[in-house]
């Protein structure tokens, strides 16, 4: 009668770790790893541009941004002109905002009087 008691407990054990390794209590994953925050976006039309500044004006909410542009800036698209339109990823320093990417998008349309 022992070895029927003991093969019984045996069986148990072994489908509670079973059921365990199914539910995945036994092993957890390790923390996930946080995706690095994208650099923040602005969108809106050139008003100034030289070789060391950008500066655009968004119509909603109402803002004006002047961005470094550094060598390590990359151009997408034509030359950015006045009026044209462009999204700027940005990321902030303390010399002040730096151009990282700049997509320069249709020139804007001009608006009748």
């Amino acid at each position: 009668m022992a070895l029927e008691y003991s093969d019984s407990v045996r069986f148990i054990r072994y489908a509670l770790i079973v059921a365990a390794l199914l539910s995945g209590v036994a092993f957890r994953p390790c923390a996930a790893q946080q995706p690095t925050p994208a650099a923040p976006m602005f969108s809106g039309v050139i008003t100034a541009v030289s070789a060391a500044s950008v500066t655009v004006v968004r119509a909603e909410p109402k803002d004006t941004k002047t961005f470094i542009v550094t060598p390590e800036t990359k151009f997408e698209g034509p030359k950015p002109l006045v009026n044209a339109r462009v999204t700027i990823r940005y990321v902030a320093s303390d010399e002040g905002d730096r151009a990282v990417r700049i997509i320069v998008r249709a020139a804007a349309k001009a608006t009748k009087k």
